[in-house]
C-alpha cells in the first residue's frame, strides 16, 4: 500500500480539475481525496497498490495536460481507514 501527494500548478482551478480527478480515481482501486489550495494548486492524495495509484496519476495527468504547468509528488503515510476518494472542499 502506498500513498502519494501530488501539487498540481497550472491553470487547475476552475477547470473542473477536481471533479475529473475523482472520475479519474473511480477507474482505479485508489482512496483519497482532491482540494483546491488558497495559492492556486491543486492537492491530491492518493493511496492504493503503487500499480494502481501510479496508472490513477498518469491518467489524470493525460486527461488534464493542457492545464497542468507542474506537479510535485510527496509520499505520505497511507491511511487505513480510507475507503474512497472525495473532493474536499
Amino acid at each position: 500500500m502506498q500513498r502519494t501527494a501530488v501539487i498540481f500548478e497550472g491553470r487547475v482551478q476552475g477547470v473542473g480539475f477536481r471533479f475529473a480527478a475523482r472520475e479519474v480515481a473511480q477507474r482505479f482501486a485508489v482512496t483519497g481525496w482532491v482540494r483546491n489550495e488558497p495559492d492556486g494548486a491543486v492537492r491530491l492524495e492518493v493511496q492504493g497498490q503503487a500499480p494502481e495509484v501510479d496508472a490513477m496519476i498518469d491518467a489524470l495527468r493525460a486527461r488534464m495536460a493542457g492545464y497542468i504547468r507542474s506537479a510535485r509528488t510527496e509520499p505520505m503515510i497511507p491511511t487505513p481507514t480510507e475507503t474512497d476518494f472525495s473532493i474536499r472542499r
